[in-house]
């Protein structure tokens, strides 16, 4: 689809359901991340190579498509390890704070600066994260192991957005997920190797669920998210991903039963404002330059 706002809304909602899929799951997050990678990978294939959509990308992208595959995957690890030495609720409040780092590497290394606007709808966005959460466990936040893979998980995933879009401006999006995400198969599974994670004998279920992982929240979900990347600036798709909280929760209390608050609705609101005066600001910024 041509329209990068479309794309963008199909991939929030498709890897917004991947962590109620691991959670319905009872497989460790790391493999489940693999399965993700490489079954995406396995589905893209058939497409690759009958259609011969497959550009070879020239000597000097493969440096940053191979470092998007190496980055994508360890922020999956490091977020599932974050979780481990903390807790889910205060690793995705720290892991979210990526639209921060991605303002600040625009502004340092790319030309398209973050005006005001984008910086108080991140300001807002955040403050609906931590209505969302909730205050108490903002404030109760230690400066432990978690916290620091947390904050790396969040820098990690700014550097993804950031690298990512200047490659998907030099090579199709099909090349540059077919070799990032080969490289995030063979990086994954080395990975689950290390750290003795599962990787044979489950369920028909299970493998179900890393079949809709692969599919849905990898393959539909990162092709459009990556044709939304092409065509908008790093900025505005990473301070819309934030959304994804708000769509995690609709799926979770939808298939897993998880109850909905009037805290977490208010800070859903808080966070669609904060997006809204990004988008709103760059439209009146068009209208004037036209």
């Amino acid at each position: 689809m041509s329209n990068p706002r479309i794309n963008l809304i199909i991939g929030i909602i498709s890897i917004s359901i991947f962590p109620v899929l691991v959670k319905w799951a009872p497989v460790s997050g790391i493999t489940s991340a693999f399965y993700r990678m490489l079954l995406g990978l396995l589905f893209l294939f058939p497409y690759v190579l009958f259609r011969r959509k497959f550009t070879f990308p020239t000597g000097a992208l493969w440096l940053p498509i191979v470092l998007c595959g190496i980055i994508f995957a360890t922020d999956i690890a490091v977020w599932n390890l974050s979780i481990h030495y903390s807790n889910a609720t205060q690793a995705t409040l720290l892991t979210n704070l990526s639209p921060v780092w991605v303002g600040v590497g625009t502004f340092l290394f790319l030309p398209d600066k973050p005006g005001p606007r984008f910086w108080l709808g991140t300001l807002v966005a955040l403050t609906g994260m931590v209505i969302l959460i909730g205050l108490d466990t903002f404030t109760s936040m230690r400066l432990d192991l978690g916290f620091a893979l947390a904050m790396l998980s969040g820098i990690l995933y700014a550097s993804y957005m950031l690298i990512s879009k200047t490659v998907l401006d030099k090579i199709d999006i099909v090349s540059f997920m077919t070799v990032s995400m080969a490289v995030s198969s063979i990086y994954l599974f080395a990975i689950c190797l290390i750290f003795d994670q599962p990787i044979w004998h489950f369920e028909p279920v299970i493998w179900g669920v890393f079949v809709i992982q692969g599919l849905v929240c990898q393959l539909v979900g990162w092709l459009t998210i990556s044709s939304a990347v092409k065509q908008m600036d790093a900025k505005s798709v990473s301070l819309s991903l934030l959304s994804q909280a708000v769509v995690t929760g609709l799926f979770a209390w939808m298939f897993i039963g998880e109850k909905i608050t009037a805290q977490m609705i208010g800070g859903g609101v808080v966070i669609l404002i904060g997006i809204a005066i990004t988008y709103t600001g760059r439209k009146k910024a068009s209208a004037t330059t036209s």
